[in-house]
């Protein structure tokens, strides 16, 4: 069978072509700034022949111009990978969230409904989905629409951990609770974690990106998380403000703010760019703590302060730890925020390995001779796991 993953981003495409159940990778093709008129970058690799395309100053405008490219070049006779869309199986979708609807679920009318109704807690992330399901669905319309939905995996948590300080019947009315997402990159560490132990485990998984969440999780089930029910929320992000006092929006409107002003605070101005008004990006961000500027390492501390903060909590929460697991872009990346958080988390037996920790490249065990837990890079593979779980999935 052939599974065809989608991965979308606010301006951006991510495909990867899977033969299953082998989990044997066939293409990859990753499309940047959508939206744009001849300034959009497109890559393509065929695994078979190893053939590798990379184009620049492409005219992209829409999601759907996007999907199209992809598939001529999936389909192409000379160095593409199938002889047709018909080859194409199944597609899986890493969607964000769907009212009533966790989990591993058909893409149907009911579902993508779903979507809507709650797109005001992920407006960006539900509208790029919505736009390319629907655009996907015209072109392959015989075949299998999977969404694998970010929450899904926290549905394990218990319900004291889920619920907020709110009337009761908002829970069971609205649905008001703490959601949780990265699914499909915790799950993902949950099933390398699963593979290796034999028995029984308690694990922390550390998703640190221009997104990031923590994750408890306990034989590979997910059992407390960062995320609240919006994407806005838990650790401050690249761009996002993360946990916030409730009352601030009120407070900023009386001070004369408007709602646009307030919004795009929060959601575009805070976080780690809001914080070191230098970047979004912890590289930039990094050297410039470097050479001496005060607010990038501030921006630095709140965010290391977070990740240690919410890794106290679920240490508590599982009753001690065994895996310490960094991934994600600046998880797998940079040794920087792994040795300092490791340095402050001591007092539970955390002991990194500084060499090992510097040398550091793709999956690796970093703990201490004298760690009391292994701590592990482990690189995330979110669409391999969407690619198991759309396989495994029966109407």
């Amino acid at each position: 069978m052939k599974i065809l993953v989608c991965n979308v981003g606010s301006t951006s495409l991510k495909f990867k072509l899977y033969a299953m159940p082998e989990c044997r990778l066939l293409a990859q093709s990753k499309v940047e700034r959508v939206g744009s008129v001849d300034d959009a970058v497109f890559q393509f690799k065929n695994f078979r022949n190893s053939h590798e395309i990379n184009r620049e100053k492409v005219n992209i405008p829409d999601y759907r111009t996007g999907i199209n490219t992809f598939l001529e070049y999936l389909t192409d006779t000379e160095n593409g990978v199938i002889s047709s869309i018909g080859e194409i199986d199944r597609v899986g979708y890493k969607a964000t969230l769907s009212k009533n609807h966790f989990g591993v679920h058909e893409l149907t009318d009911e579902v993508m409904d779903g979507m809507r109704e709650w797109l005001v807690l992920a407006k960006l992330h539900n509208t790029a989905y919505l736009e390319t399901i629907s655009a996907m669905r015209e072109v392959l319309p015989r075949v299998l629409f999977v969404g694998t939905f970010e929450s899904g995996f926290h549905q394990n948590i218990p319900l004291e951990r889920r619920l907020y300080g709110v009337p009761y019947e908002w829970y069971e009315k609205y649905g008001v609770q703490r959601l949780g997402y990265h699914g499909a990159s915790h799950a993902y560490i949950a099933d390398k974690l699963n593979e290796d132990c034999s028995t029984g485990y308690r694990a922390i998984s550390c998703h640190l990106g221009g997104s990031s969440s923590v994750c408890a999780i306990q034989d590979g089930k997910s059992v407390d998380t960062s995320f609240g029910m919006s994407l806005q929320s838990g650790l401050i992000h690249a761009n996002r403000v993360g946990d916030m006092d409730c009352d601030l929006y009120e407070f900023l409107a009386h001070e004369g703010l408007s709602d646009d002003e307030i919004r795009d605070g929060f959601q575009k101005r805070g976080g780690l760019l809001g914080i070191s008004g230098i970047s979004n990006d912890l590289r930039y961000i990094e050297k410039a703590a470097e050479k001496g500027n005060s607010r990038a390492r501030l921006a630095i501390d709140v965010f290391i302060s977070g990740i240690v903060h919410y890794i106290g909590a679920f240490y508590v929460d599982l009753g001690g730890l065994d895996y310490l697991v960094f991934t994600g872009g600046i998880g797998e990346k940079s040794d920087m925020v792994r040795r300092e958080v490791c340095r402050k988390l001591s007092v539970l037996g955390v002991a990194l390995d500084e060499q090992k920790n510097r040398m550091c490249r793709g999956s690796m065990d970093l703990s201490g001779s004298t760690s009391s837990v292994k701590i592990c890079v482990i690189p995330t593979d979110e669409e391999l796991g969407i690619a198991k779980r759309t396989y495994e999935y029966t109407t």
